[in-house]
């Protein structure tokens, strides 16, 4: 598979990458990796993990890579991880937010009784992003970059009834819910950036129509024979494999070129494949005040707000 993104020099780089286990994350830690990063591979599953940096290890003797454990859907895993991080006392140049999960087919909940997808892939990522901020703002010029999807662009962020509590859940909307509020969450934090004169870069990715096994782990929770997520099951669209699916994300994380608040995305059909591009940024995620409110309200949810982090 060709690639065409080249990873600047990461020497001396510290770097944490969550579910880094498989498909973009684990390309994302491997080409850190490869490029002089020391990496944390962050998943759920240690086992899986370690596989992962076995397999990295075996193409690449010389990465520097450790597994730690975080459950994105647990707030206590999240804070446990954070604390980990924070006690070795080493700046944090990276955070990748990567770690997904994807239209489970009934609506199921987190440890902290969020749904999961909103808990998984926004309020997870969320805690941990702001837990880490320390570690970030020792850095000397260190970047978050958060994976959204395309799929954004269908979300509407319904501030009444953000856990499907009310409504007939949707796992497909909800999905869509969930990742534009990745997308928001990127831009408010670019903002919130800015204001407090930080040097902190906040970038999006999202990996077009990428093969992993995203899209068939969500949709077969529950189930004891995989199943796929109903629009990927068309076999229509135009697909590519996880190499050139990662480049986005690696783009946001490492280019010289990025910019704060800005969204990346493969720039072929429909936006699905091809080479990395700015992408457009739907007008919900343009919303300065329904960024910020969803910035308060995630806060509240999770109880780790922004003064206690960098106080």
């Amino acid at each position: 598979m060709t690639t065409s993104y080249v990873v600047p020099d990461q020497t001396g780089k510290f770097a944490v990458v969550t579910g880094a286990n498989s498909g973009t994350g684990k390309e994302t830690a491997r080409r850190l990796a490869e490029a002089g990063a020391r990496v944390v591979l962050a998943v759920r599953t240690v086992a899986k993990g370690e596989q992962a940096r076995a397999e990295i290890l075996a193409r690449h003797p010389h990465a520097k890579l450790e597994v730690r454990r975080v459950d994105l859907a647990d707030l206590a895993s999240v804070e446990a991880f954070a604390d980990g991080i924070l006690a070795d006392g080493t700046p944090l140049d990276l955070l990748v937010n990567n770690a997904g999960v994807m239209t489970p087919p009934t609506r199921m909940t987190t440890a902290d009784g969020f749904e999961l997808q909103m808990g998984s892939n926004y309020l997870g990522p969320f805690a941990l992003t702001v837990r880490l901020l320390p570690a970030l703002l020792a850095a000397p010029a260190p970047r978050v970059a958060t994976m959204s999807s395309g799929v954004s662009n269908f979300g509407r962020i319904t501030f009444d009834d953000l856990q499907w509590e009310r409504r007939r859940y949707r796992p497909m909307l909800s999905y869509a819910q969930s990742k534009l509020a990745d997308l928001m969450m990127a831009r408010q934090l670019a903002d919130i950036a800015a204001e407090r004169g930080w040097n902190l870069l906040s970038t999006a990715a999202h990996p077009g129509y990428t093969v992993t096994n995203l899209q068939t782990a969500g949709a077969s929770l529950g189930s004891d024979k995989p199943k796929r997520a109903r629009f990927t099951s068309v076999d229509i669209l135009p697909k590519q494999q996880v190499e050139q699916g990662a480049e986005p994300l690696l783009y946001a994380a490492t280019s010289p070129e990025a910019t704060a608040g800005a969204y990346y995305g493969p720039s072929g059909r429909f936006g699905l494949v091809g080479p990395t591009a700015t992408a457009r940024i739907t007008r919900r995620a343009l919303d300065t005040e329904a960024n910020r409110r969803l910035w308060t309200e995630a806060e509240r949810l999770t109880g780790v707000t922004l003064t206690a982090a960098v106080a």
